[in-house]
């Protein structure tokens, strides 16, 4: 049984990567307009007069790529390991450790674009904690969804019996 609520955990980082990457690319023009609104930091007082703000186009690019394309590969390599585990859910304990490595490998991306990208780079570079607009949506989502995928692979990388 607990195998399974495992195997069901690693597929709803799945889902979150790979619904999250749908989104920005649907909404492209969405996606990059929030990293241009980060990068600017014109969405609180003076901070579009810091030495830090930009407007380049190739960063807003990179920053709307880097979180579209860490957002699909955790999705998918967190849908490659639940399949792995699933394939594994009946054999002994080491053949389903060995299965988690692709889920876990996909939680750890993600956990790392959440946490380099929007509170390192988006709060500590571009100090979008002295937003009042961007500060709740942005970075409580980007903790929030930070903490729970990693408390899922803490969960789906304790060793079964």
């Amino acid at each position: 049984m607990v195998r399974s609520i495992k195997i069901l955990l690693v597929l709803s980082v799945a889902l979150w990567g790979l619904l999250g990457a749908f989104g920005n690319v649907v909404d492209w023009s969405g996606t990059t307009s929030a990293v241009a609104a980060v990068t600017s930091m014109a969405t609180f007082e003076s901070g579009a007069d810091s030495w830090k703000a930009t407007t380049n186009p190739a960063v807003i690019i990179a920053g709307a790529l880097f979180i579209m394309l860490s957002k699909t590969i955790a999705g998918l390599l967190c849908l490659a390991g639940a399949w792995r585990m699933w394939a594994a859910r009946a054999g002994d304990a080491d053949a389903f450790t060995k299965a988690k490595t692709l889920a876990l490998t996909g939680c750890a991306v993600a956990v790392f674009m959440l946490f380099s990208g929007f509170i390192v780079i988006a709060e500590g570079w571009f100090e979008l904690w002295r937003s009042d607009v961007m500060r709740g949506p942005v970075l409580s989502s980007a903790f929030r969804y930070g903490g729970m995928i990693a408390l899922i692979a803490l969960f789906v990388g304790v060793r079964d019996d």
